[in-house]
């Protein structure tokens, strides 16, 4: 032995695979799963161990189906408070928009024919026009933000109305002084809103109303994912119970009921709020939201036509243009008033009757002002056309169908707010109820698992 060499049996080199060869450091952090998976693979093979497993696992699934379940819920209720407090809005803000920009155009041009001074109810008429149509506006860019194809048409109304606005007041100085410049003035502006103006309101018009129609489809989906969890939930405690049954001849575990039964109180609970909102949402459509888009439609494409009513006694001889537009619309909006017909009940089919025998009489005045204009009676085409104490001239008739299909209109609006609020209420409590159910279910899984662990001890 060399000096200084210690005393007693040399210890042997530790075995491969004994605790004391493990690796240290990161390697030895890379070897904590694979310790841990066969720390768990021998826990299996026992009987507690398995239950252990099975308790852990049904709990997980359980709580998950529960936040997935709870948010799901929380979304389809903001979904439809969106609508009813945000997307209904800002669509009926963009038909604002369009509506208010046409009248002004007919106002505009209704003043025109009128001998004399410009009567002060149609200059109050037309600045109300344009002050709506800018608060509309405004109402409606709010939204437009992060949508492209809306930025660029609020953008086209907002740089393009002041324009529009400034030829008028051109066209009124000189209509006033008795120059003929002014119709030209008022062609020019008519011009610039019929081909600029309007189609971007009417584009604006029409992204609203189809983000409208998406969130609706949004509102009445089915939440398939949730469903599906839920029955895997049931599935896997059905499955427990049953294995539980076999390993101990106990029929029941008072636990696993209470969990399969908070369970199954969702699924019914569930499965009847969503199918109520679902039906809800859906009315608020069919009776509401898409007859008041074709009454909008149909008011737009009259307002459009009394406009070219106007142009065209106003170019005296050259609206040719305008009288092919005004025939172009005029079975348009007919059409859209039958249609109409066979979508909404009650009152407000009543209003969208009194619409069309109102609009019928137009189209009878309309003939005869156009028979008159011919054969050079000017002045009576044009009493025929502006008179509103007459009871069968264009402005009374045409008075009647506008005021009838404002009430139409938000008749039909009313029939969506009305079943849209209804979608809100069936979905009352759903979120908490599934939050406290699912909880519920989880202690339950708890309870009824331990109790068959204490049986090992």
């Amino acid at each position: 032995m060399r000096p200084g060499a210690p005393s007693g049996p040399v210890p042997e080199p530790p075995a491969p695979g004994s605790p004391s060869a493990e690796r240290g450091g990161f390697a030895g952090l890379l070897d904590l799963p694979v310790a841990a998976a066969r720390g768990l693979m021998r826990s299996v093979r026992t009987s507690p161990g398995r239950l252990t497993v099975i308790g852990v696992g049904l709990v997980v699934l359980v709580l998950v189906f529960g936040l997935v379940g709870t948010f799901a819920a929380l979304g389809k209720k903001d979904t439809i408070n969106d609508l009813i407090d945000h997307r209904e809005p800002l669509t009926a803000a963009s038909q604002e928009v369009y509506r208010s920009l046409s009248d002004a155009d007919a106002t505009s041009a209704n003043a025109f024919l009128v001998i004399g001074a410009e009567p002060a109810e149609l200059r109050n008429r037309y600045d109300l026009d344009i002050a709506r149509a800018g608060a509309a506006l405004a109402k409606a860019a709010s939204d437009a933000e992060g949508v492209a194809d809306a930025t660029g048409k609020v953008d086209v109304i907002s740089r393009n109305l002041p324009v529009y606005t400034g030829v008028i007041e051109r066209a009124r100085a000189n209509n006033l002084q008795g120059f003929p410049v002014g119709a030209s003035y008022l062609r020019e502006a008519s011009n610039l809103m019929r081909t600029t103006i309007l189609p971007a309101a009417a584009d604006l018009y029409n992204i609203d109303t189809a983000r409208l129609n998406a969130e609706q489809d949004d509102a009445a989906g089915f939440p398939w994912f949730s469903t599906i969890l839920l029955l895997a939930v049931l599935g896997a405690l059905v499955a427990t119970q049953v294995y539980l049954t076999r390993r101990t001849n106990r029929l029941l575990n008072i636990g696993l009921v209470v969990a399969s039964g908070a369970m199954v109180l969702v699924l019914l609970w569930g499965l009847v709020a969503l199918i109520v909102q679902s039906v809800l949402v859906g009315s608020g459509r069919e009776d509401g939201s898409h007859p008041a888009d074709v009454l909008v439609h149909a008011r737009t494409a009259a307002v459009q036509a009394r406009a070219d009513e106007m142009m065209t006694l106003v170019a005296r001889g050259d609206g040719t243009a305008y009288q092919q537009d005004y025939e172009h619309l005029a079975p348009m909006f007919t059409g859209m008033l039958k249609e109409a017909q066979g979508l909404l009940t009650g009152p407000a089919a009543q209003q969208v009757n009194t619409a069309l025998t109102s609009a019928n009489t137009w189209l009878t005045a309309h003939k005869d002002i156009r028979a008159q204009d011919d054969s050079g009676d000017y002045t009576d085409a044009v009493r025929k056309a502006v008179d509103t104490s007459a009871a069968d001239s264009a402005a009374t008739a045409f008075g009647k169908l506008d005021q009838a299909l404002v009430t139409a209109i938000d008749a039909a609006r009313q029939n969506f707010l009305d079943d849209t609020r209804g979608a809100d209420r069936a979905l009352t409590l759903l979120a908490p109820g599934v939050a406290v159910l699912s909880v519920v279910a989880a202690a339950g899984v708890t309870i009824g698992i331990r109790d068959r662990l204490r049986e090992y001890r």
